[in-house]
């Protein structure tokens, strides 16, 4: 084992150790401690405001269980932690602010490898964005998700939200009902019980390599969630006197690997923004074409909601995301190396299928549709995306009316206005919720549906934005239009009235003007200038890249390494 980073701090002479050991000895630390052991950060985004990762002081404890068995030492840090359901007005602004804390955290400390406590949606990319840019070794171990819900006699999660909300605007479910309803679903500790984006990013690091095998899918409240992190904390010591650092394990292969997994998943939309996110911190080239994998012939093998029935938990029992990885072998890179030191296809070797309801064969699968598609055309010259698993077919080429929203304000202000001219035909647009526009691109582009549409029995319609839709969400939904509308974009100079065309099949999606028409509208826009004024804000829509880059800031692509170049002391 080379030199260790920590002993930089620790196994200094004279007044430079004398400070960096006297002051870890007033919390009852002696120095034999860190004597030649490898010191193991736990970056936790444990918060009583991040409700899925309230249980991680407890997960905390496990790993350093498994840190001391190991002969290291562990050392447990805060960083910002991101809760989904409470953050206003949205997590996904502030995923790029975690990424700097966890990075400065990481590099500013003595600290030889980490371990990432990750579980609501953004702490999970925010962490490893972080950790990617100063490369050490690092392993992610996810909180796991919550216990299916119960209500009325049968299972609920997240999804059903969407579903509960359009019942009480349309009468068939009252408040009271609802309020039942919530205490039923968030039963136990954990994140979203579905193929949510917590759950996708749990599965997203999993195929990436950067987790033992099981993590992504065994139950938050299961005892079996702290032996994985127990064996964790035994890992990544290991790791350490290995030197296996995260750029040796992200390669473009596991990259591949992790989009193929999330097409067979059924995962959410926002594992594109976000692995790209990644790649551009450790510096492998993915182009958001690479997530088009309508044409690789992966099928849905898993049978969970959004896309399907079941949930998280069910999954888990089935066989987990190793079980789903050796369904996929014929297309998976193989040899990619993973944090266990083995290549990928050892984690899933020995891997069974328990349920084939939950979790198909490839050769008979759930669903022969499966993936995001990726549509270019001039709504979307530089992309959109869809999810097909969780749309309605026959709306999958579709040509109508445009009904347009400029705002989120305009479109709460309008939809359940009965005067609002607009029916099943009718594609909704919603401009400006882009990353520059809102900003921060929030959960809002799969709109509710008009309450006198949901009267005459509508569920679906096609609707664009240049947001984002929960993993959680469903429907006909395009996403992530690059250029948004607040950059400029051709969504900015739609019209009420415009025919739009969406042919998923194709992969189009044109608003029928011709080029001329669109740049005559566009001499005439008003520029956006809903600009912050100062702090994170000002600086995130000064320098926040669009959707189809990953919306990271430009000036936060690639990394510093672990190197501190200064000493205070």
């Amino acid at each position: 084992m080379k030199k260790l980073r920590s002993a930089e701090w620790f196994g200094r002479t004279g007044k430079d150790g004398f400070i960096y050991r006297s002051w870890m000895k007033n919390q009852g630390i002696p120095a034999h401690e860190f004597k030649g052991k490898p010191v193991i950060g736990i970056c936790n985004t444990w918060s009583e405001l991040t409700p899925c990762n309230a249980h991680f002081r407890e997960l905390a404890e496990s790993v350093k269980h498994g840190i001391y068995e190991a002969g290291g030492f562990p050392v447990e840090f805060p960083v910002m932690s991101l809760g989904e359901t409470l953050m206003k007005p949205t997590a996904m602004l502030y995923r790029n602010l975690v990424s700097m804390d966890v990075e400065e955290s990481i590099r500013a400390n003595p600290l030889d490898g980490v371990v990432l406590l990750c579980g609501c949606d953004k702490t999970t990319p925010a962490l490893i964005m972080g950790a990617c840019s100063v490369d050490l070794p690092t392993i992610v171990v996810s909180g796991g998700a919550m216990l299916t819900g119960k209500y009325q006699g049968r299972d609920i999660a997240t999804s059903d939200v969407w579903r509960f909300s359009e019942a009480q605007r349309s009468g068939r479910m009252s408040e009271e009902e609802m309020n039942i309803a919530e205490a039923c679903m968030s039963r136990s500790r954990g994140h979203c019980a579905v193929m949510g984006t917590a759950s996708t990013m749990a599965v997203m690091a999993e195929a990436l390599g950067l987790t033992l095998p099981d993590n992504a899918a065994i139950p938050a409240a299961d005892s079996r969630r702290k032996v994985l992190a127990h064996l964790s904390g035994m890992r990544i010591v290991e790791m350490v006197r290995e030197d296996l650092k995260l750029s040796q394990v992200l390669t473009r292969d596991a990259f591949d690997n992790a989009i193929m997994t999330n097409a067979a998943i059924g995962g959410s939309t926002n594992f594109i923004i976000h692995l790209l996110a990644i790649a551009g911190r450790i510096g492998v080239e993915l182009s958001i074409d690479d997530f088009n994998t309508t044409d690789l012939g992966i099928p849905l093998l898993a049978n969970l909601q959004p896309s399907g029935r079941y949930f998280m938990e069910d999954l888990y029992y089935a066989g987990g995301i190793p079980a789903v990885m050796k369904e996929l072998n014929s297309f998976l890179k193989k040899d990619a190396v993973t944090v266990s030191g083995k290549p990928i296809w050892e984690n899933y070797l020995n891997a069974e299928c328990f349920n084939r309801d939950v979790i198909a064969s490839a050769d008979q699968p759930f669903n022969p549709l499966a993936g995001i598609a990726v549509l270019k055309g001039n709504i979307c010259k530089n992309g959109a995306v869809i999810k097909p698993s969780a749309a309605t077919p026959g709306l999958m080429k579709h040509t109508g009316k445009a009904v347009v929203f400029e705002n989120i304000d305009d479109y709460k202000l309008k939809i359940d206005d009965p005067a609002l001219e607009i029916d099943e035909t009718s594609i909704m647009v919603l401009k400006n919720v882009g990353p520059k526009g809102y900003p921060g691109m929030p959960e809002v582009g799969n709109m509710a549906i008009p309450k006198k549409l949901l009267d005459k029995g509508v569920t679906d319609m096609v609707r664009i934005s240049d947001g984002r839709m929960s993993g959680t969400g469903f429907g006909t939904v395009v996403l992530h239009v690059s250029p948004e509308a607040a950059a400029g974009g051709t969504l900015a100079v739609i019209r009420e009235g415009d025919i739009i065309s969406l042919d998923v099949e194709a992969g189009t999606l044109n608003v029928d003007l011709s080029a001329d028409e669109i740049d005559e509208r566009k001499r005439y826009l008003v520029q956006f200038s809903d600009f912050a004024t100062r702090g994170y804000v000002y600086l995130y829509q000064q320098h926040v890249e669009q959707a189809h880059l990953g919306a990271d800031l430009d000036f936060l692509k690639g990394g510093s390494g672990s190197e501190v170049h200064k000493d205070s002391h």
